[in-house]
């Protein structure tokens, strides 16, 4: 019992209904969905587990695919240390690495932002609980749930910025989006080895009865969560029609992003994603491009075959080869695709050009290719240069390629010689190639 500002006792229910009422966020009768729970929150925790931990494994080896302890031109981590423990050398089978591990990985993310979205507000009465910490333990947990919920907000929005918005954040991409990922993926282990436990067992109890909640505890009642409401407001749908409604959100951007990762009519279903649409233009440079001659700069005049000229620099110093040169060389094909960091792809085109290993030949390296450098033309955006291993650049399917398709390369897709190679992120397959250094990269 207590007593009233003007007179007599408060009874307990009257200090009970008093403190339920829903004045601040930390108060528990704020919040008042019937959904919130523990089954409802644990069967999102176990899909964000599995979907999370794909998503930070194929962003390691997205990492690792630029091949970043190679040369500086394409370490974007400098700073990075213990971290790139992982690190090893990108192979070039099976050719179509690139595109699924990456394909994966940008696909996945944006399936899971619903569930994260949902799961985030399953929990959210657990963000503004007072007190802040109730013991040291309490606190390092409040800790991490801080780091957990800022990372995935963090990296899931600097991935979609760079998937859509050619990524408009400030700072670079890819440091950030780097740092961030360990980060974040801390938190989360830590927090999943805390969580994960109870998460399966909550699970197993999903047997709805009659007046009974989804873990078996009848309504209203059962352990004090932080996340049940003690006033819920009459419920609109069931947790499972919930999650329903989540996964549907999951489909449905799978149904309209996952098409670029394929030429032709499934593409055209790739309404939420850059490079989505109809091909851009028809017949054999009619795929799909990242970078136009336009946005890097290109001068034609530079590339009149009058004009151009590639150097090739190795042991026997500096040769000088025009586009006539190149097609006197014996010519190969390949059919490979090209396979972006922002999650798109195409099918295989079919390029013919000059093996970069016989060029390395020419340059004096008849003994065995070495890693290679590679410059071009560009004078905006990044990679503007390259750096190649010496089994990329021993690989028979590797070209400095100078048509694709049956067909001249066109100013977009790099004329007048581009680089592709098995496997590589497509910005390592240089367009516009001006200089090509075998041996010692510095």
């Amino acid at each position: 019992m207590g007593r009233g500002p003007f007179r007599g006792p408060v009874p307990a229910y009257g200090r009970d209904m008093r403190d339920l009422a829903p004045r601040l966020p930390s108060s528990p009768g704020f919040w008042r969905s019937p959904l919130r729970g523990p089954w409802f929150t644990s069967v999102l925790g176990l899909v964000l587990l599995a979907g999370i931990t794909v998503l930070f494994v194929t962003g390691l080896l997205s990492y690792a695919a630029y091949n970043p302890d190679l040369s500086p031109v394409n370490d974007k981590t400098p700073d990075k240390g213990i971290l790139g423990f992982y690190l090893f050398a990108w192979p070039t089978d099976p050719p179509w690495l690139y595109r699924l591990t990456q394909g994966v990985h940008v696909t996945l993310g944006l399936v899971l932002i619903p569930v994260l979205l949902a799961k985030l507000w399953s929990v959210v009465p657990r963000l503004f609980t007072l007190p802040p910490a109730r013991s040291l333990a309490h606190a390092l947990e409040r800790v991490s749930l801080l780091l957990l919920v800022g990372g995935a907000l963090f990296e899931f929005v600097t991935g979609v910025l760079n998937i859509q918005l050619d990524y408009l954040f400030p700072g670079s991409f890819y440091p950030l989006h780097f740092y961030g990922a360990w980060v974040f993926f801390a938190a989360f282990v830590a927090h999943a080895v805390l969580k994960a436990p109870a998460a399966l067992r909550n699970v197993r109890r999903m047997r709805a009865r009659a007046g009974r909640e989804p873990d078996g505890t009848p309504a209203g009642r059962g352990p004090d969560d932080g996340l049940r409401s003690p006033r819920p407001d009459p419920p609109t749908v069931s947790r499972r029609g919930a999650l329903w409604t989540v996964g549907g959100g999951s489909l449905l951007l799978l149904a309209t992003s996952a098409g670029r990762s394929f030429d032709g009519p499934a593409r055209a279903t790739a309404l939420l994603a850059p490079h989505g649409g109809a091909e851009p233009g028809g017949g054999p440079n009619g795929f799909q491009v990242n970078k136009t001659a336009a946005y890097a700069g290109i001068d034609a005049a530079e590339t009149r075959e009058d004009a151009w000229r590639l150097a090739v620099v190795g042991r026997t110093g500096t040769v000088r080869l025009t586009r006539a040169d190149l097609l006197r060389l014996p010519q190969h094909s390949a059919a490979l695709p090209i396979a972006c960091v922002e999650g798109w792809s195409t099918s295989d085109q079919w390029w013919r050009g000059v093996r970069l290993r016989d060029l390395a030949a020419l340059a004096g390296f008849e003994d065995g290719p070495p890693d290679l450098l590679v410059e071009s033309l560009q004078r905006r955006g990044a990679f503007r240069s390259g750096a190649l291993r010496a089994d990329q650049v021993a690989d028979p399917r590797s070209l400095l390629a100078l048509s694709v398709n049956g067909e001249t390369l066109s100013p977009d897709h790099g004329y007048p010689a581009r680089i592709i190679v098995p496997a590589a992120p497509g910005v390592l397959n240089t367009k516009w190639v001006a200089r090509m250094t075998f041996g010692e990269l510095g």
